[in-house]
This record gives structure tokens, C-alpha cells and sequence, in this order.
């Protein structure tokens, strides 16, 4: 029954979310929601690795940059404007990046990893930065246009937006498949005892090896549609701004929740730029927000809707009793109790 419900809400969700640009609402509010969109695929993505494998990574920006970049360089260099081949280039280029990537940093454990991860993305964003010939420097690369995919024209916004919400769709559609498949009952094993998972046969190495290029192939994704989103690429796409952005969306959504880091996109994308049209100290509101959210909720957005709902529902089946008490938010590192 509670499933039942769960689906029917996502079925409702996902319905009002198809129909917003026939509600009249101004291209700005469209475009805010696009972005939700696109940084939500790297947000889910990157929980693959946060959330269920156990790795922090800072090397997702390299991921989305690279991505971006190949799209813009076939386009404008190689005049091949088709979507699919596009992508298909552009996303194997990323995996194997990735590849080598994960070969480098999974000799690390712990922070060590983290380092890494870091070093290596500031590695190809200098590349970015400091190789103009190929990638046009700081001034980025311009002159690629939104192509036309299954006979819908990108160029219009509504009918991107509508590709975004779902190509979104498809990307959260794989990732429950993963992690609700042995592998990724394997991932949380090695997320929660990797000793115990190596002393039980499974190489703990080569699944977090799989995990980083799988999180890093549908980061890919979102890269190249930010790309087409913003018809322009340039170094800021593979900063460390960019993918502590990213980290950021998930941890305000709900780690190892896939649905958390949607939200966390959202709260990151309209807040901020709906703060930076209210004060030019907007980063400063920001981080303000993030910090209450992070100490008040340590389990994220999702935490915070998960006890709405579960107090609603306790108010509902013995009506006249005070919530007050339950509403205060759990002691860190344990669950509401249900």
C-alpha cells in the first residue's frame, strides 16, 4: 500500500513537471528548472559513490567539463551536429577518462582518495584553462546550437526542458536498477564492512572501480546537456566550484537517498539564483542556509520530509495528539524512529 502510494505521488510529480511549460510561466522560471534537471543526473550520480559505495569524490567536475567540451569540440571543430553520435563520443570519452581516473585514485582509501580525486580534477581543469588551441581558454568555446533529436527541436525551450525532465527520468530509472541489483547490495556491503566483504571473496577494489565509472559516464550526461543548455563551454565547467557544487546537492538532498539529490539541486540552483537577484552577499545567505540544514537536519532535505510525513500520518491515526516533541529532529547518525 505504501508503495502504491510512493508510485502514484512520483506518477502525479512527474506529470506536473511535464506540463509546466504550458503553464504560461515565464522562460526564466523554464530555464531554473532545466538546470534543476541537468545537475540533478550529476547530483544522483555522484551519490552512487557517496551514498552507496562510500567514496567522496571531487573529480565529478572533470566528469561534466569533459563532457561538455567534447560536445562543443565535435561541433564546432568536426561539424557534427548530430545528437547520438555527439553523445556517444562525448561519453566515452568520459568513461575513459574515468578509467584511468579510477585507476589512479582508488589507490587511496579515505582521504587520501579524496585528495586525489581533487588533484586530478584541478589537473584537467589547467588543462582546460591553459591549452587554448583546443578549448578557446578563458574565453571558453562558442557557436554550437541545440540539435534536433527525434525530430524535436531543441532549440525552443520547452521542448528542452521536457528532454532534460527526461533524460532525468532515464538516468534516476538506471541508478534504482543499480542499487537495487546484487551489485549494488555489493556496493553497500563494501560501503559499510569492506574487510568483511574482501574476507567473504569479492573483489572490494574492482566494484568501487565499476561504481566510479558508472557515476562518472552519467555525469557525462548531464555535462552534455549543460552544454546544449548553455550553448557555451569554458573552464568554469571543470572548476573545484563546480564539483563541490555538486557535493553539495547531495548532502543537502539526503545522502544514499537518489531522490535527496534532486532536491538539493533545486534548493542550489533557484535559491541561489533567486538570492543573487535579492543581494550581492547571496553567497554569504547561502552558505547560511546550508550550515542551518546540515546542523538542524543532518540527514538531509528527504530526513526533513520523511518526519513531516511520518508525524502527519502519527497525527492522523490518533487525532488530538500533540507532534511537537516529534517533530525536533533525531540525534545525529540515528533514524526517526517510525
Amino acid at each position: 500500500m505504501r508503495r502504491g502510494a510512493v508510485i502514484c505521488a512520483l506518477a502525479v510529480a512527474v506529470g506536473l513537471a511535464a506540463a509546466v511549460p504550458s503553464l504560461g510561466l515565464p522562460e526564466y522560471y523554464l530555464s531554473l528548472l532545466t538546470q534543476t534537471w541537468i545537475f540533478a543526473i550529476a547530483a544522483m550520480s555522484l551519490d552512487l559513490l557517496v551514498g552507496f559505495t562510500g567514496l567522496v569524490s571531487f573529480s565529478q567536475a572533470a566528469f561534466f567539463g569533459t563532457s561538455a567540451y567534447l560536445i562543443a569540440i565535435l561541433q564546432t571543430q568536426y561539424h557534427l551536429a548530430a545528437f547520438w553520435p555527439a553523445l556517444g563520443i562525448a561519453l566515452a570519452g568520459t568513461t575513459a577518462l574515468a578509467a584511468f581516473f579510477g585507476l589512479l585514485a582508488l589507490r587511496g582509501e579515505g582521504v587520501s582518495f579524496i585528495i586525489i580525486t581533487l588533484a586530478l580534477n584541478e589537473i584537467v581543469w589547467g588543462l582546460a584553462y591553459q591549452w587554448v588551441s583546443v578549448s578557446g581558454g578563458d574565453n571558453g568555446i562558442t557557436g554550437f546550437v541545440r540539435p534536433r533529436v527525434l525530430g524535436l527541436d531543441l532549440s525552443a525551450a520547452p521542448s528542452f526542458y521536457r528532454f532534460c525532465l527526461a533524460a532525468l527520468l532515464v538516468c534516476l530509472g538506471l541508478l534504482v536498477a543499480v542499487v537495487r541489483s546484487p551489485f549494488g547490495l555489493v556496493l553497500r556491503g563494501v560501503r559499510e564492512r569492506p574487510r568483511r566483504m574482501a574476507a567473504l571473496g569479492y573483489s572490494v577494489k574492482s566494484f568501487r572501480y565499476a561504481a566510479f565509472i558508472i557515476a562518472a559516464a552519467l555525469t557525462g550526461i548531464a555535462g552534455a546537456l549543460f552544454a546544449y543548455y548553455n550553448e557555451f563551454v569554458g573552464p568554469v565547467n571543470l572548476s573545484l566550484d563546480t564539483a563541490v557544487q555538486i557535493l553539495i546537492m547531495v548532502i543537502l538532498g539526503g545522502v544514499g537517498t537518489l531522490v535527496g539529490p534532486l532536491a538539493g539541486a533545486a534548493v542550489v540552483v533557484c535559491v541561489s539564483n533567486a538570492l543573487s537577484n535579492l543581494t550581492q552577499r547571496w553567497e554569504l545567505v547561502l552558505g547560511a542556509i546550508y550550515v542551518a540544514i546540515l546542523l538542524f537536519a543532518r540527514d538531509g532535505l528527504v530526513g526533513i520530509g520523511r518526519r513531516v510525513w511520518q508525524n502527519l500520518a502519527k497525527a492522523a491515526r490518533h487525532p488530538g495528539t500533540s507532534t511537537g516533541p516529534a517533530m525536533s529532529s533525531p540525534p545525529a547518525g540515528r533514524d526517526a524512529e517510525p
